[in-house]
């Protein structure tokens, strides 16, 4: 965890070629029946680093599937506060994102109230407010039929 969240520190500056070689260069280390928390996090944050919605896609469904496999004992022996339900609004969410940007409306929704279904295992504090407000941005990109990349992405 401690590579990937380098990786993840990269991505967020200047370098994301870089961080993104490097979180396939681990997903590929840990691979398709690794550790669940390695791949929920890694298929997460690479999708972020995706221009391409159709990309963005794929390695969000990876982070979906990983965490079905992903119990809160192993959440927690990484970090004590988490839990597994608190994955799944931003999951969500960023799979309704890439559905709308790629014209899928009606799959876009579905999984706009999944994360909405969802919101009410998330703390009202910075990372809370940031994915009810993401849910807010999708939502009226959706109601708009805008398949634009969001400036929140």
């Amino acid at each position: 965890m401690a590579a990937v969240g380098e990786a993840i520190m990269m991505g967020r500056g200047e370098d994301t070629a870089r961080a993104r070689a490097r979180l396939v260069a681990l997903w590929e280390q840990v691979g398709v029946t690794g550790d669940p928390l390695h791949r929920c996090t890694i298929g997460h944050y690479l999708a972020d680093l995706c221009e391409d919605a159709a990309e963005a896609l794929t390695w969000d469904v990876r982070a979906l599937d990983a965490a079905g496999a992903l119990t809160d004992d192993r959440a927690q022996a990484h970090h004590a506060s988490l839990s597994v339900a608190g994955f799944y609004p931003s999951l969500h969410l960023n799979l309704a994102d890439n559905y709308r940007r790629l014209g899928s409306f009606a799959a876009a929704e579905r999984h706009l109230a999944e994360a909405r279904r969802r919101l009410d295992v998330l703390a009202d504090d910075a990372y809370g407010q940031g994915v009810r407000a993401g849910v807010d941005h999708v939502a009226t990109a959706l109601a708009a039929g805008s398949t634009e990349r969001l400036p929140s992405h």
